[in-house]
């Protein structure tokens, strides 16, 4: 079995953000060299996302609209903010969004279904932040 790694940057000019980063993935998943196995993708960050969906502008506003009434920004609603921070509400939103996905690869292609692709979501943006490319197979 083989493996692969590739770490990618992100830095948004907001603070929040979703970017589709499939054509990164597809990249990587190519210089791999690997026909069959699996592809992880992991933001290295916990104030950012890494997700699966469809690459619907409105679909996106959507999300970031639901994280923002599930977990709203204020620096005085979130007791990690008394530490000085003020992204309380970027910690939850990752958590909801998600950490992490594995998708398939098969004949050295990632194998989606309609309308998939794989999106980094920031939620405490405006600065470089890492996601790391792991494939593994042969």
């Amino acid at each position: 079995m083989k493996s692969y790694t590739e770490y990618l940057v992100f830095e948004t000019q907001k603070r929040y953000d979703i970017v589709n980063m499939t054509p990164q993935v597809e990249k990587a998943v190519e210089k791999s060299g690997i026909r069959e196995g699996l592809c992880l993708v992991n933001a290295m960050h916990i104030t950012a996302s890494v997700f699966i969906n469809d690459d619907e502008p409105g679909l996106h506003e959507d999300f970031l609209e639901w994280v923002e009434r599930l977990a709203p920004f204020g620096k005085d609603r979130y007791r990690h903010n008394m530490t000085g921070e003020d992204n309380g509400d970027a910690h939850l939103k990752r958590t909801i969004m998600g950490r992490e996905v594995v998708m398939a690869v098969t004949k050295g292609k990632l194998d989606f279904g309609p309308w998939e692709q794989v999106f980094y979501g920031e939620f405490d943006g405006r600065r470089k932040k890492r996601v790391l490319v792991k494939i593994i197979g042969e």
